[in-house]
């Protein structure tokens, strides 16, 4: 889960917010992945929705008790792209450390959730264009010109 009101705090998959965190405070960003490292997202009020949804499914609908739920797939590379088209002054850099790039490496790079599409009808809201365009950069921007 990404999110634009938290600050990153060192998670393995918080290269994609310190991206941006760094380009929106104009600080230049060391990837710990190098660009082809890709794993699945979702912003934080999908993850919301997702969970508000499951609990008020039909219980005679759904076929299982764990669902997987998911929206979008980005490279280390692609995050970099979209960052630095949002704040064409980025400075982002690749720097892989070793065991959290290998933690990353292991996870898969996309989530099947057709059980949750199909059981309760799960669908995101925020696909990577509009998680960055009209979430996550917006909100990210704001609170460093407020500061």
């Amino acid at each position: 889960m990404i999110s634009a009101d938290t600050v990153p705090t060192g998670g393995t998959s918080d290269f994609g917010p310190e991206m941006l965190h760094a380009a929106a405070k104009g600080e230049p960003y060391a990837c710990f992945v190098g660009p082809d490292a890709t794993i699945p997202f979702m912003a934080m009020p999908d993850a919301v929705t997702a969970l508000l949804s499951l609990m008020e499914a039909e219980k005679d609908r759904l076929s299982r008790v764990v669902y997987n739920v998911s929206a979008f797939s980005l490279s280390a590379a692609k995050i970099a792209d979209r960052v630095r088209a949002a704040f064409p002054s980025a400075n982002v850099s690749y720097e892989p450390d070793a065991v959290r790039a290998k933690i990353v490496d292991s996870w898969p790079e996309d989530i099947d959730d057709q059980a949750a599409r199909t059981d309760w009808g799960w669908s995101p809201k925020f696909d990577a264009a509009r998680a960055f365009d009209e979430y996550l950069v917006p909100r990210i921007r704001a609170r460093y010109l407020e500061a």
